[in-house]
């Protein structure tokens, strides 16, 4: 029997009704996996393939044919957006099912979730943070709430396993197997993977099952790509004009290029839906205010609008609605916030300022467009500060533009994407755990505690004798309390913790203040803009009015012209080894890029003739001055890291001018052999990480980080991010 006979009738008719010529492969091969086996299921394809349809169609059948005795389906996304743009797919799905959908957040009905309390049903749609307080706060409804569970759908797979919540999300999964007894099957979704194994060690987590990962060949695409430049001159005297006299007529403005950016974006996006990624809020903000102040000029609409974390939640989903169904083309500059599955219809076209972060972002910022039988189309910008003379020999080389050529070479070409490594030693979040399992449990032996937290699936690297050293820690901070019987009970310092409303998150967010104009909130910055100070957010310029510093509102008024805001905390990123000795290809080769415009072009031959005829490409060591070197190993961030700390043990000072630097600045005042030798015999020698001299405050980031033990924070850092094998395999 076909894939479609198998379906539920109702299925079957919306299929019919939307006039679907015939199922994808993903969806025929999701039916097989759910229909004909009992494993986990990871769907990885591109946006837009389908892929919530080829989870859910077979999942809901099975619904249909058997309802559960409990809500039968639990759907867990990163974002409340996801949920609500889901939900009006899902429920125009099940309008002829009997099969209600319910969604769970903190903006959801209360109504609607108390009466799936009263009668748990159907479909559930959640975040992380929503189920931590089901399970903690609720544990009588999650056991009649989950009793007769059979699938948990995760979707956007690639976020989770590259956040902290994607580990408190398998957490609080297999606390809701060990409190119901029910072992759900997993179906995993995801747009871009580097390494599919790792995406299924990761979903099967604490199931006990195997996770097929049915493998459908979607075809070449065509894609239409450009890469446009613009230059700033530091030094204004380069950009006297003259007449045919020698007369001098004209000085241009040292931020040319800014200005002719702005309106080459203009005219790239006038008349086409777009969006305008960048890597940092400010940037969004400042380049939409000004693509609005050009059109205000010209006498265009204002279509422009900002997407990002720290506009109101509103203002988003009403952005969202406008790109989804407006006859206006919108233009929306955002930054990861659109990377992931929110339904926003058909693009005419992405736009990138600068160098995407990695190939894992260029792949889904690629994937917003080009649905519906588009040709992807994807515009690079760079903007350069140009010093003349620069003394430094390595300065003209603009980084960010070659790393983005090796980006998109990468990608289309070599189909590579970043792999995820696993977080093997998360001790903020066994913090969190703990404190969750006795909030929800009460008072526990340690030997009780330490098999329910210890036995979670995320913790399988963790050792009994560090979450010893945990615990007495705890108990010497107040975290936890001893009881008479010898149990563990929360602390006087540990209540504070768990009774705030920000315990259920285990993400680090700054202290934000509430920005509103009149009784309509715009968004969140996170310092106080004094009164008369104005400020950007939401694309808009603002003047504070009034600041209530208890309650951290700041009240304002819109006011005409562009601002600056900025951000303590914006992203950062990593480079993997494969990535950067794809960045030393891009410098050695002579091949042509059709998507680089001419003057990309011109660049690019004059980046490659200076790191050939500087020695980078061939030698370890290269001199920049008397007593400074550059160490090009052309390994990743993490491998660069290991190199510098083993460097540091043999007291030899070096750093990474700045953070996706691809080479070590390193000061010695021996000779280059000198330093070749040190690091060959670095590198035949079995190196002690933990005899490195690390900084007393070495950290991986983590939100519950104050609560652990120095040694411990240090052990994490030492194991999850440095890498010498990598470090002497990649030499």
């Amino acid at each position: 029997m076909d894939a479609f006979s198998r379906l539920a009738p109702f299925i079957q008719e919306f299929i019919y009704q939307n006039k679907w010529e015939e199922l994808r492969g993903n969806q025929v091969a999701a039916c097989e996996v759910i229909f004909d086996s009992d494993e986990n299921l990871l769907l990885s394809s591109g946006t837009a393939t389908g892929k919530t349809e080829a989870a859910f169609l077979p999942i809901l059948t099975e619904l249909y044919n058997k309802p559960s005795g409990s809500v039968g389906v639990l759907y867990v996304s990163p974002l409340k957006a996801l949920i609500n743009d889901q939900f009006k797919r899902l429920e125009q799905l099940l309008l002829d099912s009997n099969i209600p959908v319910t969604k769970w957040h903190g903006d959801a009905s209360l109504n609607l979730k108390n009466k799936l309390v009263k009668k748990p049903e159907g479909l559930l749609q959640i975040t992380p943070e929503s189920l931590e307080s089901l399970i903690t706060n609720k544990r009588g409804a999650c056991l009649a709430m989950f009793s007769d569970l059979r699938f948990v759908v995760v979707d956007e797979v690639h976020y989770f396993m590259r956040d902290v919540r994607g580990l408190q999300l398998l957490c609080v999964l297999e606390r809701l197997k060990q409190l119901t007894g029910v072992n759900p099957r997993r179906v995993g979704l995801s747009a871009t993977l580097g390494d599919v194994s790792l995406a299924q060690n990761w979903l099967n987590t604490g199931t006990g099952r195997e996770c097929a990962a049915p493998v459908i060949e979607e075809g070449k695409k065509r894609v239409r790509l450009h890469i446009e430049r613009f230059v700033n001159y530091a030094d204004e005297r380069d950009l006297v004009e003259r007449d045919g006299s020698g007369n001098v007529v004209k000085v241009a403005s040292g931020d040319m290029g800014d200005r002719e950016h702005y309106e080459y974006l203009f005219k790239q996006t006038l008349d086409k839906k777009t969006i305008i990624f960048t890597n940092s809020r400010e940037e969004t903000e400042f380049v939409m205010a000004h693509l609005r102040e050009i059109a205000l000029k010209n006498k265009a609409p204002d279509v422009y609008r900002v997407h990002h974390g720290n506009v109101s939640a509103l203002l988003r989903e009403n952005t969202e609605d406008e790109m989804k169904s407006a006859d206006e083309k919108i233009v929306t500059g955002a930054t990861v916030t659109l990377e992931l599955g929110i339904d926003i219809g058909s693009l005419d076209q992405a736009v990138q300022v600068g160098a995407p972060l990695n190939v894992s972002s260029f792949a889904q910022r690629l994937g917003r467009c080009g649905r519906r039988g588009q040709i992807p189309q994807l515009l690079f910008t760079f903007v350069e500060s140009i010093k003349i003379n620069s003394a430094d020999i390595l300065g003209p080389i603009n980084w960010e533009f070659i790393r983005t050529v090796a980006i998109i070479e990468l990608y289309l070409r070599d189909r590579w994407i970043e792999p995820i490594p696993p977080q093997n030693h998360a001790y903020n979040l066994l913090y969190h755990q703990t404190m969750s399992c006795l909030k929800s449990n009460g008072e526990m032996s340690p030997a009780a505690l330490a098999q329910t937290v210890l036995s979670l699936g995320c913790f399988k690297n963790i050792p009994q004798a560090d979450y010893k050293l945990l615990l007495t820690h705890l108990i010497d901070t107040d975290q936890l309390q001893r009881t008479e019987q010898g149990g563990l009970i929360i602390g006087r310092e540990g209540e504070k913790v768990v009774n705030s409303h920000k315990f259920l998150t285990v993400f680090l967010a700054p202290e934000y203040l509430l920005v509103k104009d009149e009784n309509r909130t715009i968004g969140t910055v996170d310092k106080v803009y004094p009164v008369g100070v104005r400020f950007s957010l939401a694309g808009m310029a603002w003047e504070t009015v009034d600041v209530n510093v208890k309650s951290k509102v700041i009240f304002v008024k819109r006011v005409p012209g562009i601002s600056v805001v900025d951000w303590d905390v914006d992203f950062n990123a990593e480079l993997h080894t494969v990535l950067v000795q794809k960045i030393r290809s891009v410098l050695k080769t002579d091949e042509a890029y059709p998507y680089c415009s001419e003057r990309c072009r011109e660049r690019l031959n004059e980046i490659q003739y200076i790191a050939r005829n500087s020695g980078i490409l061939e030698n370890l060591v290269t001199p920049l001055s008397d007593k400074k070197f550059a160490v090009f190993p052309w390994v990743g961030t993490r491998q660069l890291m290991t190199l510098h700390y083993a460097l540091l043990h043999r007291k030899i000072k070096s750093k990474l001018p700045w953070i996706t630097c691809v080479y070590l600045e390193v000061v010695f005042s021996g000779t280059k052999e000198e330093l070749e030798g040190i690091i060959a015999d670095i590198l035949r020698r079995d190196l002690d990480l933990y005899d490195l001299p690390l900084p007393d405050k070495v950290q991986i980031d983590g939100k519950y980080n104050e609560f652990i033990p120095p040694e411990l924070l240090r052990k994490q850092f030492v194991e999850d991010y440095l890498d010498f094998e990598g470090l002497k395999n990649a030499l």
